[in-house]
């Protein structure tokens, strides 16, 4: 294993170590609200740490950027990491969440680990060296149609409460998404990601996401065979928060599904406005 991943891998046992050792009393956990259904916990810190140590401990100069600890800066090589992706999955012992780890090398993601603790499953991804799962090789789903496709949608709450527009679009994407195939919601992007690397999700598309939620999923997706873009097509998903992620022949029903949704909101504003089309 390449020497940034192996140190990675072990930052996330620490963290997941800690998300074990207290959710069985989640209860007497000390929450702070951050926004609309948007929670952090003494774990999510606790994790936080715990990998951030890790990380320091071989390499103090490289620079961090975590959910809740910010930008730590430094030079060379820097480490995304999410402590705790589906924090209120996990305050509600919801076994659905995971830690997020990307590696960034000269401005490219090089390294991916999303890890799911409960179910001990460990996907890793490098660049141009593929994705695995629990050191088997894993690839994309290869269905066409998106009627017949199991798509993963996430919201981000503190996201669409300040833009109301966004949360009426997403609203009419998802209505449209459901209208022509089967939508799920788990509550940890992270994870959706991974699972569509690993060919049990055939799509993921969500609105207003932090680079750490999306970095290490992203790259598993491409390494695995798949495609990720921001709704337009282009590149500018980690920058925008807005992310759509499929195997290649489900790329272009899947990005037609969200620039139709977008079109049927847009028409809906229109008709309310009696602006002419």
């Amino acid at each position: 294993m390449e020497p940034l991943l192996n140190i990675g891998v072990r930052a996330a046992r620490r963290g997941a170590a800690i998300l074990l050792r207290h959710i069985e009393r989640v209860n007497d956990l000390e929450i702070t609200v951050k926004g609309n259904r948007d929670f952090v916990s003494e774990v999510d810190r606790a994790s936080e740490r715990a990998i951030i140590e890790t990380i320091r401990s071989v390499h103090p100069r490289h620079a961090i950027l975590s959910e809740e600890a910010g930008a730590l800066t430094g030079e060379g090589v820097r480490w995304i990491v999410d402590p705790l992706g589906g924090t209120n999955n996990y305050l509600h012992a919801l076994p659905h969440f995971s830690i997020s780890i990307a590696v960034e090398v000269r401005g490219k993601l090089q390294h991916g680990i999303v890890y799911d603790p409960l179910r001990e499953e460990l996907f890793v991804g490098t660049r141009g060296g593929g994705a695995m799962l629990n050191n088997r090789r894993i690839r994309v789903s290869r269905r066409t149609r998106l009627e017949d496709a199991l798509v993963a949608v996430g919201f981000a709450p503190r996201a669409a409460e300040n833009v109301p527009s966004l949360q009426r679009a997403y609203l009419a994407i998802h209505e449209w998404l459901t209208d022509h195939g089967t939508v799920r919601h788990t509550g940890s992007a992270a994870l959706d990601l991974a699972y569509v690397a690993a060919g049990r999700l055939d799509g993921f598309f969500q609105l207003g996401l932090s680079i750490w939620d999306m970095a290490a999923g992203s790259l598993l997706v491409r390494e695995a065979g798949g495609m990720v873009a921001d709704p337009g097509g282009g590149e500018q998903f980690l920058t925008t928060g807005e992310i759509v992620a499929t195997c290649p022949p489900m790329f272009r029903p899947l990005l037609r599904a969200v620039h139709n949704g977008v079109r049927v909101e847009s028409d809906r504003a229109d008709e309310g406005t009696g602006t002419p089309r």
